[in-house]
């Protein structure tokens, strides 16, 4: 089965719009007990299709816990280059850490032994007619790497402190 039928099944059984929404203004952010909608800007949508193929590829849901893994593999991978779209990466990273570390850490140690897809700049027709096991051997470094903690521990910091930067802008407007 090409990528491209895989999305379409991805997209059924994690209820999501075609293409990923990628035709839509808003995206809607799911939590626990509330939702945010967001303005679907243009870096979003020509980028989504890269990070529901990772979703796939590495057989993660949509869910907290799925976005979580995939957060931290896009950070390995260096998705973090590429601004404005490897901001939210670092941000649900952190967010992955707070709510389902294990998940986070897990795919931040599995991101080292891959390329990022989006550095790849395949063209989006040619990724859809790839197989998942083309796209895995295409990104599969040839040598395993080895985590560095201190990189590691300081993408951590940066992530949360992302994360919780609201809260602490809040707190020092009282205190100030």
């Amino acid at each position: 089965m090409i990528v491209s039928q895989k999305l379409e099944q991805f997209y059924l059984e994690n209820d999501l719009d075609q293409n990923g929404g990628a035709d839509k203004d808003y995206f809607t952010m799911k939590f626990r007990l509330f939702s945010i909608k967001l303005p679907n800007a243009e870096f979003r949508k020509s980028i989504v299709h890269i990070h529901d193929i990772e979703h796939v590829l590495f057989n993660c849901d949509v869910s907290w816990k799925g976005e979580a893994f995939i957060a931290g593999w896009e950070i390995s991978t260096g998705m973090w280059k590429h601004v404005p779209i490897g901001f939210m990466s670092i941000w649900a990273m952190g967010f992955g850490l707070l709510t389902y570390p294990k998940q986070t850490i897990s795919g931040y140690k599995k991101g080292l032994n891959y390329d990022g897809l989006i550095d790849k700049k395949i063209p989006k027709e040619k990724l859809m007619n790839l197989t998942i096991p083309e796209i895995n051997k295409l990104l599969l470094k040839p040598t395993p790497k080895k985590i560095n903690y201190s990189i590691f521990c300081l993408w951590n910091i940066i992530s949360i402190l992302i994360v919780i930067s609201p809260i602490l802008l809040i707190i020092l407007w009282f205190v100030f």
